[in-house]
């Protein structure tokens, strides 16, 4: 199963790309999409989209899993703004008939690590071991993406949580 985990955000889309298969988790794919402040909204989610359309093209994904949305009260606009990032990767799932997957981010983290409650820097040890990364990868954006898919990959099979796959 090929396995696209993307954490949408307007200025930084992490995205990343698994194959899972005999439960062997292997890196296919990672990166950004990164858009400009300076550009307007539209041109932004139009940049958006086209990214996730070209890479679920390339990638050919059996299913595309994003993060629960969470918004704090405090924070209406940040909602607001990554609701349309959204909005344009679930466009683009609709279009090529691919699933659409949500986990909250404390289910991804029992998943991956053990705890819902782990921290970044745990989730990111933890997706460059099961992966068998040489590094940790440079934005946290990408760990959250990989972090979903690989959660996405056990919840589906009803592996048990946060330990390592052979």
């Amino acid at each position: 199963m090929i396995i696209l985990g993307v954490d949408p955000a307007l200025s930084i889309t992490g995205y990343g790309v698994i194959n899972a298969k005999n439960n062997v988790l292997s890196l296919c794919e990672a990166g950004i999409i990164s858009t400009s402040s300076k550009d307007i909204l539209p041109k932004r989610l139009d940049k958006i989209h086209r990214a996730i359309m070209k890479l679920i093209s390339d990638s050919k994904p059996d299913v595309l899993v994003l993060e629960k949305l969470y918004a704090h009260y405090r924070h209406p606009t940040t909602a607001y703004l990554l609701g349309q990032a959204r909005g344009v990767i679930c466009l683009a799932c609709a279009k090529e008939n691919i699933p659409l997957i949500e986990y909250a981010a404390t289910r991804v983290k029992k998943a991956v690590v053990g705890r819902g409650l782990a921290s970044k820097s745990q989730v990111q040890r933890m997706v460059a071991s099961t992966l068998n990364l040489k590094s940790l990868p440079r934005y946290m954006d990408v760990t959250d993406a990989l972090a979903l898919a690989i959660a996405h990959s056990y919840i589906s099979k009803g592996i048990s949580y946060g330990a390592k796959r052979t």
